[in-house]
């Protein structure tokens, strides 16, 4: 057993597990993070995307030794009931879910996505980023109407506040 200790939604963990345990794993099992969905175990849903040191990792490809030391941030992480970020808003209001399994892989990649590309986006370069994240119910459509609409909520927010 290897201990790790990491960072997560702003707090100091630590556990110790396996030197084969993935991080989705340490994060759903041993911390109780359930918004982080294992879909394929093979990378390719992207259901299981969380924030590493401020970048988009697939958890289900990294292993939780590989984060130790690390900031990591899931969809717990990102915003509260009370108050969602503009990402989780913006597909609510979108309509951007059905069974919603998807869905905390699509924010995480989303606000990924915004932070690199900025605000200014279009359909062609949403569709392009987002190639990774399956969503086998919605055919993407109000997916990426909520990409769209939240980069343009932030890019009002961050003109409101300049």
């Amino acid at each position: 057993m290897t201990k790790v200790t990491m960072t997560v939604n702003g707090r100091s963990v630590a556990g110790d597990v396996e030197d084969r345990t993935l991080l989705v794993d340490f994060l759903r099992s041993n911390l109780g993070l359930t918004g982080t969905h294992v879909g394929c175990d093979t990378s390719q849903c992207g259901a299981c995307v969380v924030h590493v040191d401020g970048r988009a990792v697939k958890s289900c490809t990294m292993l939780a030794v590989q984060a130790s030391g690390a900031d990591v941030t899931t969809i717990e992480g990102i915003g509260t009931p009370e108050a969602l970020h503009p990402v989780q808003e913006a597909f609510r209001e979108n309509h951007a879910l059905q069974c919603g399994f998807c869905t905390p892989g699509m924010i995480m990649a989303t606000v990924d996505l915004i932070k690199r590309k900025g605000t200014d986006l279009d359909e062609a370069t949403v569709r392009h980023e987002l190639d990774g994240n399956i969503c086998r119910c919605t055919g993407y459509h109000n997916i990426v109407k909520a990409v769209l609409s939240a980069a343009e909520k932030m890019a009002g927010a961050k003109a409101a506040a300049e």
